[in-house]
């Protein structure tokens, strides 16, 4: 988990410092600014970890796009392969009918004739 965040830019904007007579007391602003330090180490590590994260996302959007284009071009070879295939499954029987009404039609109008 990440650290959590103790100052923000108000707190750094309205800190002020005791004057001792010789200025301001090196050790409080030593340690604010050790504190300042360990904010940014925490924003900069936050931001690293997310624009990883954002790396992988847009990686997997990605993949997920690609994915999602291979399914729907299955899907149309599908659909245009099915209707091509009932098409001529179609003509084939209607061929076949035709060949066996008329060689019934053909077999019935010799067997008349005799």
């Amino acid at each position: 988990m990440q650290g959590k965040i103790s100052l923000t830019p108000q707190d750094i904007l309205e800190k002020e410092f005791k004057i001792d007579t010789r200025g301001y007391r090196l050790k409080e602003v030593d340690q604010f600014l050790d504190e300042i330090i360990g904010d940014y180490e925490q924003f900069y590590a936050m931001i690293q970890n997310l624009e990883k994260e954002k790396e992988e996302l847009l990686k997997e959007i990605m993949n997920l796009k690609q994915e999602l284009h291979n399914v729907k071009m299955s899907i149309d070879i599908a659909k245009t392969g099915e209707k091509e295939f009932t098409n001529m499954d179609l003509l084939r029987r209607v061929s076949n009918l035709e060949k066996i009404v008329f060689s019934k039609e053909e077999k019935e109008a010799k067997e008349e004739e005799e």
